[in-house]
């Protein structure tokens, strides 16, 4: 069977065939009227793991469909290895398929569930056996030939989805939300069973979720979307510490967000008023003039309690409301005089501080962990 080197091939796709697939300018509406993808731009490598993220609505799984086929373009264009295919029929453009349901024909067993996509292309019955042994045991299900569905657990169904989408050696493979329906131990077993797949045999991934831990965890560039458009597109390190606007640095992971005014901007850095006065620097992004409304964004891990710590470049007075114990880590959930709710996560350990309910702790973090986003 003919595969890339899968050593790393998951991870070294910046050097390889950067418009292996191109959304060129694609659009999409279902009326006429109003677009749910408005002038989609990408270039994916070959071999590489692209996640779209959003909220429902947001016009990721729409992205998936119009790839796949199964919706037809309004604008713009997709290409698969320099071939226009939005004229293309679905069958004809070499795309594995999984989905969250798994699409699994319940009547059929395991080893039948894998024949038949090679069975439609007119494959041979002794190189079928072959392949269908080889994908079992590729995704550790050996033994589960002869099983029906019905007969495996939502994370052993999953697996078989999976391989049924790979046994042909598709071009590209796209997973539509395909962990949704587990708990949260197969969930993760799977992100690891998938990425395990993707780097041993180099296929490229588009991956649809609504999981912003999921994205972090499995791709190596993330599409935001909001609206119909895609607010930023980067690796998870730079979305998480670089997010673009306060929708980005919002929807990934978790953050704070103080409400402020404008005083001065210098450079890459500004002046911010937060609550009761207070002046605060921050990381420019995208405000503009003196005077103007904005938020400064900040991740709870990034924030501190004051004890004997110094050197930090910023420092607020804040109420404190109740903590919460998670295990390894404590989260402190703090008022500022304006009402704005402040979280701060720090670990659980020796030094982790004791406070009473209402009392005054200085939150102090540094302006080189914070943004200032405009309010729009």
């Amino acid at each position: 069977m003919t595969r890339s080197n899968g050593q790393d091939a998951g991870s070294t796709f910046a050097g390889s065939e950067t418009g292996f697939l191109r959304f060129v300018d694609v659009k999409k509406s279902y009326d006429r009227k109003t677009l749910v993808v408005n002038g989609f731009s990408l270039d994916v490598a070959k071999g590489e793991f692209i996640t779209l993220l959003g909220p429902s609505g947001s016009g990721k799984t729409t992205i998936l469909m119009l790839l796949a086929g199964f919706e037809s373009v309004t604008g713009g264009d997709i290409e698969i290895d320099g071939v226009p295919v939005t004229r293309i029929a679905p069958y004809d453009r070499n795309i594995g398929v999984v989905f969250q349901n798994y699409a699994l024909f319940p009547h059929m067993t395991i080893s039948e569930n894998l024949a038949y996509p090679l069975r439609a292309r007119k494959m041979g019955r002794q190189a079928i056996a072959s392949l269908v042994e080889e994908y079992l045991s590729l995704v550790e299900l050996d033994g589960f030939a002869n099983r029906f569905p019905a007969q495996l657990s939502g994370g052993q169904r999953q697996r078989v989805a999976l391989a049924r989408a790979l046994i042909f050696e598709p071009a590209l493979v796209l997973m539509d939300e395909p962990l949704g329906a587990l708990d949260k131990k197969l969930r993760e077993q799977m992100q690891f069973e998938i990425t395990r797949l993707h780097q041993k045999l180099g296929f490229t991934v588009i991956y649809v979720t609504h999981d912003q831990t999921e994205a972090l965890t499995m791709s190596d560039r993330i599409a935001v979307f909001n609206d119909g458009v895609v607010q930023q597109c980067a690796s998870p390190d730079e979305l998480y510490e670089r997010p673009r606007n306060a929708f980005v640095a919002n929807f990934i992971g978790e953050n704070n967000m103080l409400p402020g005014e404008v005083v001065e901007t210098v450079g890459a850095k500004v002046r911010v008023s937060v609550a009761n006065g207070k002046e605060i620097t921050a990381r420019l992004a995208d405000v503009s003039s003196a005077g103007a409304p904005c938020r400064i964004s900040v991740r709870p891990e990034k924030m501190f309690i004051k004890t004997d710590r110094t050197g930090y470049d910023n420092e607020i007075p804040a109420k404190f409301i109740v903590q919460h114990y998670v295990g390894d880590f404590i989260r402190y959930y703090f008022e500022l005089d304006d009402g704005t709710e402040v979280t701060v996560k720090l670990l659980n350990d020796l030094d982790a501080p004791k406070l009473g309910q209402g009392e005054i702790a200085g939150l102090m973090w540094q302006a080189s962990d914070c943004y200032a986003f405009n309010t729009d």
